[in-house]
C-alpha cells in the first residue's frame, strides 16, 4: 500500500516495506536526531550473528527519515540515498540493536548523517555514515 507524504512523494507503507520486515520501530524523529531499534532475531547471517547487511539497513533508514524531514521543511522535496559506509566493530547474537542518527550536515542540496549502531548494553556494533541528496518535487 502507498501513501503520499505531504510533499508529495509516494511512500511504501505496506506489509512488504523493508524496514516493517528487519522490524525496524522508531521511537523518535527530527532532522537532527532519528532514533530506532532492531531485533537481532531474524536479521542474522548463517553464523547467528547480526548481519551487516542489517546494520546497513537500520542505518540507512533512520538517516533517511531524517534526511527526508529536513528536504519537507526546506523545500518540500523528497530525500534519496547516494552514499553508505559502515565499520562493523562487535557482533551481536540476540536482543535489541538500536540506532541513533545525528545529523552531519543539513544543507539545501545535501544532508549527511552519522549513525551509530549499539547493543542493549550499549556498546558500539556498528558506525556507519550516510549521504543524502535533496530533491525539489
Amino acid at each position: 500500500m502507498s501513501t503520499r507524504t505531504a510533499f508529495g512523494a509516494a511512500v511504501d507503507s505496506g506489509p512488504g516495506a523493508l524496514a516493517e520486515r528487519m522490524g525496524i520501530a522508531v521511537t523518535e524523529a527530527s532532522p537532527e536526531r532519528v532514533v530506532g531499534t532492531m531485533p537481532v532475531e531474524g536479521n542474522t547471517q548463517p553464523y547467528g550473528l547480526l548481519h551487516g547487511g542489517a546494520s546497513c539497513v537500520l542505518a540507512e533508514s533512520l538517516g533517511s527519515l531524517g534526511a527526508a524531514l529536513h528536504a519537507a521543511r526546506v523545500h518540500g522535496g523528497i530525500a534519496v540515498g547516494v552514499d553508505i559506509n559502515a565499520t562493523h566493530h562487535k557482533a551481536v547474537r540476540a536482543g535489541l540493536v538500536t540506532g541513533v542518527a545525528t545529523a552531519l550536515r543539513l544543507g539545501t542540496a545535501v544532508a549527511s548523517y552519522e549513525i551509530v549502531v549499539c547493543d542493549e548494553t550499549g556498546e558500539r556494533v556498528c558506525t556507519a555514515r550516510l549521504t543524502c541528496l535533496l530533491r525539489e518535487p
